[in-house]
């Protein structure tokens, strides 16, 4: 806290209004007290992991890389690959509501054209 002493610029002013004494004025106007602006935090990040499964083509899976999580062709059949021989792949880091909402959105794609992808979120 930063506080400041305004005494002099009491002095100088008179009250024309209420029926006020500048002695009152300097009584309640004397000091006053700066609060410092709180520090925000960043947002904690969380992984968009999908889960490899035998029955979802990977021509989808690929699609739903370059349609959700804005990888490039060559990206998305990386992430494929290391889906497929791994078991997972992490899809992207974003904030929870993001991640929330694009997993949302790539499993209502899946359940519509009959696939059994498993997507989690897992905080970094």
């Amino acid at each position: 806290m930063i506080t400041s002493d305004y005494s002099n610029f009491a002095e100088k002013i008179t009250l024309n209004s209420n029926n006020e004494k500048n002695d009152d004025f300097k009584n309640k106007f004397s000091s006053i007290v700066l609060e410092e602006k709180p520090k925000l935090k960043k947002p904690p990040l969380y992984k968009v992991i999908m889960l490899n499964d035998d029955y979802t083509p990977m021509e989808f899976v690929v699609e739903m890389l370059q349609s959700y999580f804005s990888k490039s062709q060559e990206q998305a059949t990386e992430i494929m690959l290391h889906i497929h021989q791994k078991g997972l792949g992490i899809c992207g880091l974003y904030t929870y509501e993001i991640a929330e909402s694009k997993a949302t959105l790539v499993l209502e794609k899946a359940r519509k054209n009959q696939h059994p992808l498993q997507i989690k979120l897992e905080k970094e």
